[in-house]
């Protein structure tokens, strides 16, 4: 079974990336093969699916529609505003804004929670709202890495190496991915001083958000404290994540049904789950384990051991900037579902310890996205949005922004990972 298996995964990848509006129907098209085929067996498939990052994923999406309807982002992009001198400090503010929500909330939802706020603003100014927006996705790209809830590739990482929320600040005796990607976030803002260096227009503020709710912030708030708390448990079932996460998710729904008596809020919150991001994670989970079981994952890891050979840093950097380069093009969720247990295989062959190249995984293949304003939703979401304001935002006006993003961020995060973790 190893060939078709081989076959169909390559086929899979292909029309991925030939088509990406259609590859949840590629990815579940190759699922159903994999177990009419019997590449991977039905008995097991109930063990092949991650559920604890499924239930991740639908918990933290609910929350965060509620926490949007609240307003509470708004009212915190206001005193933003209000304590900056000029266009270029708001660009500033605004983009390390929507990287630290983006530590917690996924990048889509922090650019359709920030970017409104940086339109407003622009409009107001009378200025093109392209380099705002556009340091807005690009920021919240960057900063998804930084936590275990941040983006889908870091679930999907924590999940698979045994991390919790703690792991990615500290994790044996050692600073996490959290200062890598800070320390990436950091370097970036020299970088749009002088992107921006023209835009000394003077802001002010008049407008006042009242925040509608505040229980979705505080139901966001216990989310990450409860994951922390979780951290400390030996031993725990490998759902625990996933039932804090969706059992918060719940308890927020129900709440705000009982405190108002509107099932439209109930019924907009179903709404945004995202269903396709869900069908493709667990199409690849099946996927993957089909090709883990007839063998071809760990023929994969015996082939990069032989390109990188003994040469710890060398295969390192293979493994960052060859996600740089492949993210910048192919999403990077497939992508990381596939390379985690590839690169499992690769360090036991090496015998050495994983966690080098997981993260070196994690900063290439997150921020590689950056490169391109189709490598990422953020950006096709940044770029949707302008288009529909009437502003045409083209590859050179990403380009400006994205590369020296994106390598400053690499750069950064690359050294220090290497430093603390070789």
């Amino acid at each position: 079974m190893r060939t078709p298996a081989l076959v169909l995964f390559i086929l899979m990848y292909v029309l991925i990336v030939a088509m990406p509006k259609r590859r949840v129907w590629t990815a579940c098209g190759c699922a159903v093969l994999f177990l009419v085929l019997g590449i991977l067996p039905l008995g097991q498939l109930p063990s092949a699916i991650n559920w604890n990052v499924l239930m991740m994923i639908s918990g933290t999406m609910l929350i965060v529609d509620y926490f949007i309807d609240s307003l509470m982002p708004n009212k915190i992009a206001e005193f933003l505003l209000d304590h900056s001198k000029n266009v270029m400090m708001v660009t500033i503010y605004m983009s390390l804004f929507a990287g630290v929500i983006s530590a917690f909330i996924d990048n889509v939802a922090t650019v359709l929670m920030v970017a409104p706020v940086g339109l407003a603003i622009c409009k107001k100014l009378g200025i093109s709202p392209i380099p705002m927006i556009l340091s807005i996705a690009v920021s919240s790209n960057l900063q998804g890495a930084a936590t275990l809830v941040g983006d889908t590739t870091s679930i999907l990482l924590g999940d698979y190496a045994g991390m919790d929320f703690t792991s990615f600040f500290w994790m044996k005796g050692r600073p996490g991915m959290f200062f890598a990607t800070e320390l990436g976030a950091v370097a970036t803002v020299p970088i749009m001083m002088i992107l921006f260096r023209k835009d000394r227009e003077p802001v002010s503020n008049e407008e006042h958000t009242a925040v509608r709710d505040m229980m979705p912030t505080v139901m966001l708030l216990a989310m990450v404290a409860l994951l922390i708390g979780a951290s400390f448990i030996e031993d725990k079932p490998d759902v625990t994540n996933g039932l804090i996460c969706l059992v918060l998710a719940l308890l927020t729904m129900a709440i705000d049904y009982l405190r108002k008596k509107d099932s439209a809020s109930f019924l907009r919150a179903f709404k945004s789950v995202d269903v396709e991001t869900l069908l493709l994670l667990t199409a690849l989970f099946v996927v993957i384990g089909g090709v883990t079981a007839v063998g071809i994952i760990d023929e994969f890891a015996s082939l990069i051991v032989s390109v990188g050979g003994n040469n710890i840093f060398l295969l390192y950097t293979i493994i960052v900037w060859g996600s740089v380069a492949i993210s910048a093009f192919v999403d990077n969720i497939p992508y990381v579902a596939t390379m985690l247990p590839v690169l499992s295989g690769v360090t036991r062959q090496l015998g050495i310890e994983p966690y080098l190249l997981y993260f070196g995984l994690l900063i290439g293949a997150t921020l590689g996205g950056n490169l391109t304003p189709i490598g990422a939703s953020a950006n096709i979401t940044a770029m949707g949005m302008l288009r529909k304001e009437g502003h045409d935002a083209g590859f050179k006006d990403f380009f400006r922004i994205g590369i020296p993003f994106t390598l400053t961020a690499v750069a950064a995060g690359y050294l220090f990972v290497w430093i603390f973790w070789r």
